[in-house]
C-alpha cells in the first residue's frame, strides 16, 4: 500500500502502474497479481485506506468533546480540510473521479460511509437532520479544498476562509452563536 501511495504522490494518481508498484516492493508485476487482481483493485484498497485514515483522524480529533453546533462544524470542517489538502493524490482518490472506470467497492466505501454517518450524527445532535443541509456542508468544505489545491497549493488563501464559510452556513441554518456575546 505504501508503495502504491508513493507512486501516486510522485507520478500522479492516474500514472500508477502495477509494474512500478511491484518494482518498489521488490517483485515482478505478475507476482503482484497474487495480492491484487487488477490496477483497480489497488485503487480500491487505497480508497479504503484513505477513508480509514481519515476516520481515525476524525475520531481522534475530539469533536465529540466540543460544545455548540458552530464549534463542532468549525472543528469538523477544519479537520477534513487539513487532511484533504495535505495529500493531493489521496484527496483525488477520496473525493474526485479522476480514474476512468474506477468505482470503489461497497467494502472499500464502508469507511467513507462511516465518516458521513458520524458527521450526520454530530449535526443531528444540534437538530440538523435535513439531508440537503448535510450535503451543502460537505459541498462547501469540499469546494474550499478544491480551490486550495488548485489555486494556492501549500498556501493558506482558502484555508483562512474555513471558519467564515462555516459561520455563513451556520447563519443560514439558524444556529445560535456558541458564545451568546458572539456575533456572526
Amino acid at each position: 500500500m505504501s508503495a502504491a501511495w508513493a507512486v501516486a504522490r510522485e507520478q500522479g494518481l492516474a500514472q500508477l502502474t502495477l509494474r512500478e508498484v511491484a518494482a518498489r516492493v521488490g517483485m515482478r508485476a505478475p507476482s503482484l497479481y497474487t495480492h491484487f487482481a487488477s490496477k483497480h483493485a489497488i485503487y480500491d484498497a487505497m480508497f479504503a485506506d484513505a477513508w480509514t485514515q481519515y476516520l481515525e483522524v476524525d475520531e481522534a480529533a475530539g469533536a465529540d468533546e466540543l460544545v455548540g453546533a458552530r464549534a463542532v462544524l468549525r472543528h469538523s470542517a477544519r479537520t477534513f480540510f487539513d487532511f484533504a489538502v495535505a495529500d493531493l493524490a489521496r484527496h483525488q482518490l477520496m473525493n474526485q473521479r479522476t480514474i476512468p472506470g474506477f468505482e470503489p467497492s461497497a467494502e472499500a466505501y464502508g469507511p467513507a460511509v462511516a465518516v458521513l454517518d458520524r458527521f450526520r450524527s454530530q449535526l443531528a445532535g444540534f437538530g440538523i437532520t435535513n439531508e440537503e443541509d448535510v450535503a451543502l456542508a460537505t459541498a462547501i468544505i469540499g469546494g474550499l479544498v478544491d480551490q486550495q489545491l488548485a489555486n494556492d497549493p501549500g498556501g493558506d488563501r482558502w484555508s483562512r476562509l474555513v471558519d467564515r464559510v462555516v459561520d455563513m452556513l451556520a447563519d443560514n441554518l439558524g444556529l445560535p452563536p456558541d458564545n451568546p456575546e458572539e456575533t456572526s
